[in-house]
C-alpha cells in the first residue's frame, strides 16, 4: 500500500537484466565443476581425445589420401569436431536451463529467459576458450596455423552455437510434456550428427545420392562452410551458411513460442518428473 515504485530507463533495465545474466552465467559454469578450470580442462581433454582417435582411424584405413584437403589434417579434424562439440554441448545446456517450476525463478530478477541466455553463454564461453588453448598449443608446441579467413571460420563456429540453442530451445519447451521422448530425440541428434555433421568427409567428394542424406542438417553445411573459410584451397559447391542461419531463426521463434506457452501452464510437479 505505501510501496514507492520507482521507474527505471531501459538503460538501467538492460543493465541489471546483463548483470544477473552474468552471475547465472558464472552460477552455470562452475555447477558443471566446482571448479571453472577444471570444467575447461576436461572439456579440451575430450576435444583432444577425439582428435587423437580420428587422426589414428583415419591414418589406420587411408581415408587422407583423395578425399581429404590439401592442407593441415589436423586443422581439419579440428574444424569438424569444435563445431560438432559447440553445437551438442550448447544443446544440451539450453536443453537443461531452469524453467518455470525451478526454486530459482522465485528470486525477483530471475526468469526463464535469464537461465537460457546464461546457459547458451556459458556453453560459448568454455567452448572458446577450450578453441583459443588448442589452438594456441597446436601452434606452439607442434606446427604453425594457418587459416585463410579466420573471421569468417568463427562466424561458422557461432552459427553452430546458434542453431544449438535454437534446437535446445524447442526441446526444452517439450521436455516438460514428454519428458521421456524428449531425451530420447536429444540423444539420437547427437549420434546421428557423429556421422551426418560431415566431420569425417569432405561434401565436395561426396555424389549427388550421398549429398541429398546430409544437406537436411544445419550442421553439415556449417561444417562445410567452416573449411571453405578455413582452407585456401576449397570452395564448398553444395552447401552454404543461409540454410542453417534461416533453420535456427525458424527454431528460435518456435522455441520461444512453446516455451512461453510452456511457462504458463508451469506445475510445481514437473521438477519431480526429471
Amino acid at each position: 500500500m505505501f510501496e514507492q515504485v520507482r521507474r527505471h530507463s531501459r538503460l538501467t533495465v538492460a543493465i541489471r537484466m546483463l548483470e544477473v545474466i552474468y552471475h547465472s552465467v558464472v552460477r552455470d559454469v562452475r555447477k558443471q565443476h566446482g571448479n571453472a578450470f577444471l570444467a575447461i580442462g576436461v572439456n579440451m581433454l575430450q576435444i583432444v581425445i577425439f582428435v587423437a582417435v580420428f587422426y589414428v582411424m583415419f591414418t589406420l584405413l587411408g581415408l587422407r589420401g583423395p578425399g581429404a584437403i590439401r592442407g593441415d589434417f589436423i586443422v581439419y579434424l579440428l574444424s569438424g569436431i569444435f563445431l560438432y562439440m559447440t553445437n551438442i554441448r550448447t544443446l544440451g545446456a539450453v536443453m537443461g536451463a531452469e524453467g518455470p517450476s525451478s526454486p530459482m525463478m522465485q528470486n525477483a530478477p530471475m526468469n526463464t529467459i535469464v537461465a537460457i541466455g546464461a546457459a547458451a553463454f556459458g556453453a560459448l564461453y568454455i567452448q572458446v576458450l577450450t578453441l583459443a588453448v588448442v589452438l594456441f598449443g597446436y601452434h606452439v608446441i607442434i606446427s604453425p596455423i594457418t587459416i585463410e579467413d579466420p573471421i569468417g571460420a568463427f562466424m561458422m563456429f557461432l552459427l553452430a552455437w546458434f542453431v544449438g540453442i535454437a534446437l535446445g530451445l524447442v526441446l526444452l519447451a517439450l521436455k516438460p510434456w514428454f519428458p521421456t521422448a524428449t531425451m530420447i530425440i536429444s540423444t539420437i541428434y547427437k549420434r546421428a550428427n557423429m556421422i551426418a555433421s560431415g566431420k569425417m568427409f569432405v561434401a565436395n567428394t561426396l555424389p549427388g545420392f550421398m549429398i541429398a542424406m546430409f544437406d537436411w542438417n544445419p550442421l553439415f553445411h556449417i561444417i562445410d562452410q567452416c573449411r571453405g573459410y578455413a582452407f585456401i584451397n576449397y570452395n564448398p559447391r553444395y552447401t552454404n551458411w543461409e540454410y542453417p542461419l534461416i533453420v535456427g531463426c525458424c527454431f528460435v521463434v518456435l522455441g520461444l513460442m512453446g516455451e512461453f506457452y510452456t511457462r504458463r501452464h508451469a506445475s510445481a510437479s514437473w521438477n519431480a518428473r526429471r
